[in-house]
């Protein structure tokens, strides 16, 4: 069967699960692609501009919005507690570390479940810190998708893996939707290990010639 075919049911992973999104900003968003795009259960990630005001934000061009990632979880895998305590663990939330709008610590819900779990989880991080947690907590209000360059950055750092990789996604922008691909991004980023990996795409719900095919892909990429 065609790689093309494969990539297209990978592609249909998300599809089996009630998807929920999770939307934050923690500093230049290209390490954070990486690391929520290792964690099981994570569908797929995508930088991107938020939390301002101005109209078409671009990367040169800001404005006073935010660099964010945007994040697809399956609830039933991973709970968004879980993404948000990986997201308060791994940045220090309070001001002094900003570097201008650009890079705040920002965070935001989509439901009144979600501003619960986050009005929780930030009093639990105050006792952590013992001092006032300042990430700027709001309800979405929109996200604008980041230049096709910033997505899955580091995987784009070799070449010679993308080259092997052409074949599954012939135009790099598939990158970003794919399950696979996040994966990779946080591998090379040193987030996980190709075993762990090999390991969760044995349980993907595709079927089995396919789920062989991509774990060949990994025993075979060159980097």
């Amino acid at each position: 069967m065609a790689k093309t075919t494969i990539l297209t049911l990978e592609q249909d992973l998300p599809t089996t699960a009630n998807l929920e999104t999770a939307s934050f900003g923690m500093g230049c968003f290209w390490s954070p692609d990486a690391q929520f795009g290792s964690l099981a259960g994570v569908i797929r990630t995508r930088t991107g501009y938020a939390g301002g005001t101005s109209g078409h934000p671009t990367y040169r061009q800001m404005g006073d919005h935010t660099e964010t990632i945007q994040v697809e979880f399956d609830p039933a895998q991973i709970r968004f507690e879980e993404i948000v305590r990986e997201f308060w663990r791994s940045h220090y939330p309070n001001r002094d570390a900003y570097k201008g709008r650009q890079y705040i610590s920002l965070i935001f819900w989509q439901s009144e479940e979600q501003k619960r779990i986050l009005e929780k989880l930030k009093k639990e991080k105050e006792q952590q810190l013992n001092e006032p947690v300042e990430t700027e907590i709001r309800p979405f209000d929109g996200f604008t998708e980041a230049e096709e360059r910033h997505q899955k950055y580091y995987l784009k750092r070799y070449p010679k893996a993308l080259e092997q990789l052409a074949e599954l996604y012939p135009d790099a922008s598939l990158l970003t939707q794919s399950t696979f691909a996040a994966r990779l991004n946080g591998f090379v980023k040193g987030f996980g290990s190709r075993q762990q990996l090999m390991e969760e795409i044995s349980g993907w719900p595709i079927a089995e010639e396919h789920r062989e095919a991509l774990r060949q892909v990994l025993l075979e990429l060159k980097w």
